[in-house]
């Protein structure tokens, strides 16, 4: 089992990564469109921003945290608000993050162990927590990087998105409305430092391997399978590259194919 001050190590980790991208940048680059679709990097920001704030909430106030979700006048839009919400100068957005994060990290670390924390349609402990949070953190970086025209260096702390990644297959076919496999997946993703990541049992029939970094692009849903060096044997694996999500919710929209698809990237066996 993974410590939890081992994860909150690397959420703040995570974290400062993407806050020493973004804070020497001018204010119009704040406003610099992202490749989600009407965010710009402040929007990034603000969203990271916000989902530390409700995380807090559930850490800390059950009540309140049930109160934003009854009080949301579009609930199909709770996070475009929660987004739109939390934007502002980048210098208060900043600030306000910073001080969000740290106060979540020590909630965090304060929950009594086998609690339960609400959450959106579900409920997580304090260690599942702090893997969601470096997940979004990691994600909405992408997002932020691909904006700006930069490439981030992969570190370890992909495991904890693959981990995520590999225990959610059953949502992302549920999220799709699809029933979820009963047959199990055998996975294998290179790491950055070229070690093997694996889960699942080593004979199952159904495999997916690849590139870590690649792996947790598809199932944050930041590149289009055909633009990823995953390879998926059986139909199990291969289903769960059209549908893998790691975040709560309902199915996100993805992301289109590149002009110029990766040959073999994706492959059906």
């Amino acid at each position: 089992m993974v410590d939890l001050t081992d994860l909150l190590t690397d959420l703040a980790d995570e974290s400062a990564e993407l806050d020493a991208l973004v804070a020497p940048l001018p204010a119009d680059d704040w406003t610099r469109p992202t490749p989600a679709p009407g965010w710009s990097i402040g929007h990034q920001v603000a969203h990271l921003a916000w989902t530390d704030h409700v995380a807090l909430l559930a850490a800390t106030d059950a009540a309140a945290f049930f109160a934003t979700v009854s009080a949301a006048p579009e609930p199909a839009r709770l996070v475009d608000h929660g987004a739109e919400q939390f934007l502002a100068p980048p210098a208060e957005l900043l600030t306000r993050w910073r001080a969000g994060r740290t106060a979540l990290a020590a909630a965090l670390a304060a929950v009594p162990t086998g609690e339960k924390l609400p959450w959106y349609g579900t409920r997580m402990s304090a260690t599942s927590m702090a893997t969601a949070r470096i997940m979004e953190t990691w994600a909405h970086g992408e997002d932020v990087a691909d904006a700006l025209g930069v490439a981030r260096p992969a570190s370890d702390r992909l495991r904890h998105v693959a981990h995520l990644g590999v225990r959610t297959l059953g949502h992302g076919f549920a999220a799709h409305g699809r029933p979820a496999p009963t047959a199990p997946v055998r996975v294998e993703l290179t790491g950055p430092g070229g070690d093997t990541w694996s889960w699942g049992p080593a004979d199952a029939a159904d495999r997916l391997t690849g590139p870590a970094r690649d792996f947790c692009l598809l199932v944050t849903q930041r590149r289009h399978r055909a633009d990823l060096a995953l390879l998926a044997t059986g139909p199990v694996g291969d289903e769960w590259l059209d549908v893998a999500q790691a975040f709560a919710g309902p199915p996100g929209a993805g992301r289109e194919p590149s002009a110029t698809p990766a040959g073999g990237h994706g492959v059906r066996a």
